[in-house]
C-alpha cells in the first residue's frame, strides 16, 4: 500500500502473498480426502453388496467414484499446497488459493470485524490451525487453512493488536 502525499489518498497494489501454508497441509488434506472416500465408498459399496437390484447401475458409479477419490487423494492436496499463499501486514490480510480457479482476497485491516482460530481434530493431531477473518461484508471473509498452530496464534495476536490500533469502523 502506498500513500499519495499530495492528496493523502491510499493506493492499494495487488501483490502475491509471501507465505506458503505449512507442509503438513498436504497430510491434513490427504487425511480428509481418505476419510471422505472411506465413508462415501463404504456406503455405496455396502448398498452395492447388499442390494442386488442396484448392482447393474451402482457398479459403474462405484468405479467412477473410486477413480475420482484416487485423484483427489493423490493429486489435489499437493496441488492446493503449491498454490495457497497468505500474508498479514499492518495494512491488510492477503490470501491466494485455488488451483483450477484462482481466488485472490485482500481485506484491509480497518475492515476486520473478527478474527477466529479453528483447530479440528485432525489439525490438532498435526499441529495445524485455520484463521478465519471476517468483515461486515458477506464477501469479506478470508480463511487461511493449514497454518502451523504456533504461527496461527502469533498471527492472530498480531492482527488483534494492529486492528485495535487502526482507526476505522470495520464496515
Amino acid at each position: 500500500m502506498d500513500s499519495d502525499s499530495a492528496t493523502g489518498e491510499t493506493e492499494w497494489r495487488i501483490r502475491p502473498p509471501r507465505h506458503r501454508v505449512d507442509r503438513r497441509f498436504i497430510v491434513w488434506q490427504t487425511a480428509q480426502a481418505v476419510l471422505s472416500a472411506v465413508v462415501v465408498l463404504g456406503v455405496v459399496g455396502a448398498v452395492h453388496y447388499f442390494a442386488e437390484v442396484t448392482r447393474p447401475w451402482l457398479g459403474p458409479v462405484l468405479i467412477i467414484l473410486s477413480v475420482l477419490f484416487a485423484v483427489e487423494i493423490a493429486v489435489v492436496p499437493t496441488a492446493r499446497y503449491l498454490v495457497h499463499r497468505w500474508q498479514a501486514t499492518d495494512d491488510a490480510v492477503y490470501a491466494l488459493e485455488g488451483w483450477l480457479t484462482r481466488r485472490w482476497q485482500i481485506v484491509p485491516i480497518s475492515r476486520i470485524q473478527s478474527i477466529d482460530t479453528e483447530i479440528g481434530p485432525l489439525q490438532s493431531l498435526l499441529g495445524l490451525a485455520t484463521i478465519r477473518i471476517t468483515t461486515a461484508s458477506s464477501e469479506g471473509k478470508i480463511s487461511i487453512e493449514g497454518l502451523d498452530a504456533t504461527v496461527a496464534r502469533a498471527t492472530v495476536e498480531r492482527l488483534r493488536e494492529v486492528t485495535a490500533a487502526t482507526a476505522g469502523d470495520a464496515t
